[in-house]
This record gives C-alpha cells, structure tokens and sequence, in this order.
C-alpha cells in the first residue's frame, strides 16, 4: 500500500499532534510489511523527519504554506494533485481543520479532540465558523475517521453529526525506551544542575494556553497550598508559550510565591522523561483533553499523577491517577497537600501508574492504524454497533471500531 500522510499541523514538533504524528511514523517505518509511506513535510520541519529518510519518501511542502489558511487551502488544491500525481492508495490527513474534500484516493482523518466546542473563547469566532461549517462536511467526505479516544468519539458524533459505528477509536501509544523509570536521585541531581530545581515539585507539561490549559487556576490553588502549609514544594511549568501566555505569566509574577513557580518554557524532548523523574508529583488541571499525553509519561516514568477529570482524562488514567474537577479551586489545594505530605500515596499511584501505562504501546497504535487503512482501501463496511457503555477503567487501551 502506498500511504500519503500530510504532517503540517505539527507546529515544529511543540504539540500534542507532533508526538503522535512523530510517533506513529516511527512505528509504521518499524513494521516490515511492504507498504510505502509518504511523507508531505514542511520545509522548517524536515529535520524532525530525519529518521525517516532512509525509510519513506520525503516530499518537502514549501514554507510559505506554514500559515493555517494558506495550509488549509494547499491541503484542498494542492494535496489531492499530489495523491494523484504520485499515485497514492490512500492518504492520511491527521487534522480535523485540514481534512480534505476532494476524494483522489481513499481519505482517513485523525480527529484529536473538539475542545473547542466545550471550552469557551479557546478560539476565535473565524475558527469555529470553520470548525461547525466546513469541518462538519468535511468528515462526511472521510472514508474512514479515526478518535484518539472514546471520549473524542462521542464529540464527533455530537457535534460533526457521523455515525458512531462510522468512527474507528485508535488510542495513543507511549514510547517506553524514553518514558520509563529511572534512579529518581540521579534524575533529581540533572534536573537540579540542567534547571536549578532542587526541592521538590508538581510539573505541569503543557503548552501555556489560557483558559484551555487552566494554569491560572492552578496558580490559585498552588497559593493557597502554599500559604496554609508553608511546604517547600515547587510548581513548574513545561511548555511554551500559546494564546494567552500573557495571563498565565501575569498570573506567576502577581503570585506571593512567585519565587516557587518557575516557568521553563518549551523543554527539548530529551529532559521530558528526566522533569518527570525527579518530580514529587505530575499535575493536569486541564480544562478538555481528547486524550492527554503527559500524564501517561508520568506514568511510565514512574511519576504520581493529580489529573483533571474533564474530557478523556478520566478514560485514559483510569483509576491510577487522583482526579479532580479542574474549577474546584479547594479541591486543587486539598491534593496538593495531600500528595505532597503522603509518602505512601505517592508510592501507591507510582505503582498504579506504571501498570496502565504499560497498556499504551505506539506498536499497537500503528497496527490498529493499518487496519484502519485497509478498511478504508477495501471500503469494507462493519455492522452497527451500539456506543460503549462500560466504564473507563474497564476500556481495552485499543480497538478497532467500537
């Protein structure tokens, strides 16, 4: 099978969508079954794809396409003729706002989450015109829809309008050779020379995106933790600047423990696994997730997890993470204290952690992905299927079409 997939959504590697685009690249390269892959990459981020350049063909997008409605239009004219021109079988857009209308070959998207459509003003009015309008017919042109989550599922359904039994749920995977447990000393004493963090902490990885992302609120709770405890505990923040950092960074210096909350900026792939090694405890106060990655590394790195219970986040941890609703500010307070002050709870989550974390391979991912192409490519139609209704922690990590 000769496989297109677009990779222009990846923001030079700083999101969520690069990792799984990156990752499931990775995994399918791995696989020795005889299907080519081409790749279509922006001319700023081949270097990302160098791995892959002995291995699929790199066919480099011209940079001025980078800016969304210019990568919107290139991915409506310009891809289709490409797919033609170098005779795709099928072609993998791994966006909703870049999915495609014209059908050159058999279409499979990757729809990540619809937060836009729970969190108010995460984007402005011209994107969501686009996202209620345009992208709702365009999931229709789709062959085949792939959802990071049972949660992203149910969304796309509710809101795009397409048959549940129409939409393949393909969870992510992790790399277990970068995320894995480590000597939490030795971690401590690089993070410590790398990033002059040496007391204990909560890390928050996630681009600095308000409100999405709620680090103001948790700047709120970590306040209060602070200024009823006296804990020497830190709070750091991984991750670079998005829509309004401004706030969030306004927020940090207005705090009377500003000195204790430090902000890091975008942290190379290589330190991830380290941050959530040394840390006391990983935090995700996230407003929507259609998946969320970072708590998961935490898990496979051995890190406690306090998460959001909003979106996917429950289904994805399931019960190896402390959940709290991500507005209740005293509910924060309480589980950083708690988590902080209780040695045996700590050590209980890291235990319950690193088992569901091995649950999530990117091996399994790239399998479940393959057979979703060749349902696309054969146009092979499953009976209906009625939504799930098991609980989160009862959910197999992966499957195919629910």
């Amino acid at each position: 099978m000769r496989i297109g997939l677009s990779t222009s959504v990846i923001q030079r590697g700083k999101t969520g969508v690069a990792q799984y685009v990156l990752a499931l690249t990775k995994a399918l390269l791995e696989r020795e079954d005889g299907h080519e892959l081409i790749l279509f990459v922006l001319e700023e981020d081949l270097g990302l794809f160098e791995f892959a350049r002995e291995r699929a063909r790199i066919v480099t997008v011209p940079e001025k396409f980078r800016a969304p409605v210019k990568d919107i239009a290139w991915h409506q004219v310009a891809l289709p003729a490409l797919a033609r021109q170098l005779g795709l079988d099928l072609l993998h857009v791994p966006s909703y706002r870049r999915m495609i209308w014209q059908r050159a070959c058999p279409l499979v998207a990757t729809i990540h989450d619809l937060a836009p459509f729970h969190v108010p003003h995460k984007y402005d009015w011209k994107r969501m015109l686009y996202a209620r309008v345009c992208a709702r017919r365009l999931v229709r042109r789709q062959h085949e829809v792939i959802a990071i989550s049972q949660t992203t599922a149910q969304d796309i359904h509710r809101f795009f309008g397409r048959p549940l039994n129409s939409i393949n749920v393909v969870y992510n995977g992790l790399d277990h050779d970068r995320f894995r447990p480590a000597d939490t000393q030795l971690a401590r004493n690089k993070v410590a020379e790398r990033y002059g963090l040496e007391r204990p902490y909560f890390v928050y990885v996630s681009r600095l995106e308000h409100p999405a992302k709620n680090h103001v609120r948790l700047v709120a709770a970590f306040n209060t933790f602070k200024s009823s405890s006296n804990s020497p505990w830190q709070l750091v923040f991984a991750g670079g600047d998005w829509h309004g950092s401004d706030i969030i960074h306004g927020a940090v210096r207005q705090s009377p423990f500003a000195s204790d909350i430090r902000v890091l900026g975008f942290v190379p792939g290589n330190d991830l696994p380290l941050l959530y090694q040394a840390a006391g405890a990983c935090v995700y106060p996230s407003l929507y997730e259609g998946f969320g990655l970072p708590p998961l590394e935490a898990m496979a790195c051995g890190c406690p997890v306090i998460t959001s219970n909003r979106g996917s986040l429950a289904e994805v941890v399931a019960d190896a993470a402390v959940q709290v609703d991500p507005e209740d500010l005293k509910g924060w307070k309480r589980e950083l204290g708690r988590i902080s002050s209780d040695a045996a709870l700590r050590e209980q989550l890291r235990v319950e952690g690193l088992q569901r974390a091995q649950q999530f391979d990117w091996s399994k991912t790239a399998t479940a992905t393959l057979e979703v192409y060749e349902r696309a490519l054969t146009g092979r139609v499953r009976s209906p299927a009625a939504p799930s209704r098991r609980r989160p922690a009862d959910l197999q990590p992966l499957s195919a079409r629910d």
